[in-house]
């Protein structure tokens, strides 16, 4: 065998190997590009929705039809009591739609029924430091919990799934990690629910507590880092491997 072969075969097949990486970098280079794309179109979206007048909630007949693409953060009004049933917290650090709420809290989600008899889930707002009293939402949904109906204006939302490190629910707190308003009326009685909830934005109770309020989408958008980080990627493996086939050339 030709002693200059074993080289140069080993200096194409690095070479096929660095260009199957260069391939997959910029590959997810343009990927992130085209999700910054859709994130952008997605924004305006939601940003149409949340700025437009509410309308009417769609009948229940529609409810199974609605979808996250099509209607979160649509922007509806309606008028409902709050029910009589237990409450439930959902525990918030922050929010990405709420520029008025910060810090550790929860929400309060209270069932309410329409006229019709249907019940809808309402996150009726955020309470402050409710962790460790669960007195301060009690006493501030019992003051919601009238006889007299209430137009209620919100944005519909749907339920947000757990994650894999999302701690489990406290049931005697009644007190969940996740705003997942279908497993809180199953454990709490509720009956059968709307398959979204209502972020209210009013009416604001006079005490401010729970605290409702407009939403503004703020989705995180680094896709252009990400993609000229897989970019860089593929230009610093281009050059390594010119670097490392031009010291390999014989003298």
């Amino acid at each position: 065998m030709n002693a200059a072969a074993t080289p140069r075969r080993g200096l194409a097949g690095f070479g096929l190997l660095t260009l199957f990486m260069v391939a997959v970098l910029v590959g997810l280079g343009v990927w992130q590009l085209q999700r910054r794309g859709e994130k952008h179109a997605l924004v305006a979206a939601l940003t149409e929705r949340t700025a437009a007048p509410p309308v009417a909630l769609p009948p229940a007949a529609q409810w199974s039809m609605l979808t996250p693409a099509r209607d979160e953060f649509r922007r509806v009004s309606f008028v409902g009591r709050y029910a009589r049933l237990p409450d439930a917290m959902a525990y918030s650090s922050g929010s990405a739609v709420r520029g008025d709420v910060s810090g550790p809290g929860t929400w309060a989600f209270v069932p309410a029924r329409l006229e019709g008899g249907e019940i809808v889930v309402v996150n009726a707002g955020f309470v402050e430091n409710t962790m460790q009293d669960r007195g301060v939402q009690d006493r501030a949904v019992a003051r919601l919990v009238t006889a007299e109906p209430a137009t209620l204006t919100g944005y519909i939302r749907f339920p947000e799934s757990p994650g894999l490190f999302t701690p489990a629910e406290n049931r005697d707190k009644r007190l969940w990690f996740a705003r997942d308003h279908l497993a809180m009326a199953s454990a709490l009685g509720w009956g059968t629910v709307a398959p979204f909830y209502i972020d209210l934005e009013k009416p604001v109770p006079e005490s401010g507590i729970p605290k409702p309020g407009p939403l503004e989408v703020h989705l995180k958008d680094d896709h252009l880092q990400y993609a000229m980080t897989w970019f860089t990627l593929a230009a610093m493996m281009l050059v390594a491997f010119a670097i490392w086939a031009r010291g390999r050339r014989p003298g």
